[in-house]
């Protein structure tokens, strides 16, 4: 299995939302395709807080998954929901933020 490289220098977004009462930023960019790439979450509390280091460890994971290969899609359908198809983690809320609100 093969992990899909970024260049160095590339293009993100960035948008700023709250999950849980908490602020939050999220960058990201894609892949030439148009595929999601990497994300990088930061929580806007106080570094180094529980729910930053949560965040930063989510923001790895699921970049690592899309570099290699994941869609995005296939990661936000297999996170947990409400029964009303909200997110109740952080990496639900930012793919969905990101790729098209709600299930």
């Amino acid at each position: 299995m093969n992990r899909r490289r970024l260049p160095n220098r590339r293009a993100g977004d960035t948008i700023g939302f709250e999950f849980r009462g908490a602020a939050y930023t999220a960058t990201f960019s894609r892949f030439p395709d148009g595929q999601l790439a990497e994300v990088f979450i930061d929580c806007q509390a106080k570094g180094g807080t529980p729910l930053d280091s949560d965040a930063k460890d989510v923001a790895v994971a699921l970049s690592l998954a899309l570099q290699f290969g994941t869609p995005a899609e296939a990661i936000r359908s297999a996170l947990t929901r409400e029964a009303d198809g909200t997110p109740v983690g952080i990496a639900g809320a930012v793919l969905d933020l990101i790729e098209g609100g709600g299930q």
